[in-house]
């Protein structure tokens, strides 16, 4: 079953709320994981694989580069998972 943008978002930011201590109310789908949300690279780490746990999804290390935004995350989720769901 495909997951909304909503759904995505929440779960996204209640992960980041975790490894961070940053409220899941301040990851906005426009926030900069670094700039704003303040991810550091190892928080990173812990954060996309809990994401990768959370949701089923592989996210390789050449994709994080381009991630830079809680959209991104929610964007990049939604895509592979509505691309590995059997047709």
């Amino acid at each position: 079953m495909e997951m909304t943008e909503h759904e995505v978002l929440a779960g996204f930011a209640a992960i980041v709320e975790e490894f961070t201590g940053v409220s899941a109310s301040n990851v906005t789908p426009e926030a900069n994981l670094v700039d704003e949300l303040e991810i550091d690279s190892l928080s990173m780490v812990e954060i996309i694989a809990a994401v990768q746990d959370e949701f089923g999804v592989e996210i390789p290390d050449e994709h994080l580069r381009d991630l830079k935004s809680a959209r991104d995350v929610v964007d990049y989720v939604r895509q592979r998972r509505r691309s590995d769901v059997p047709g």
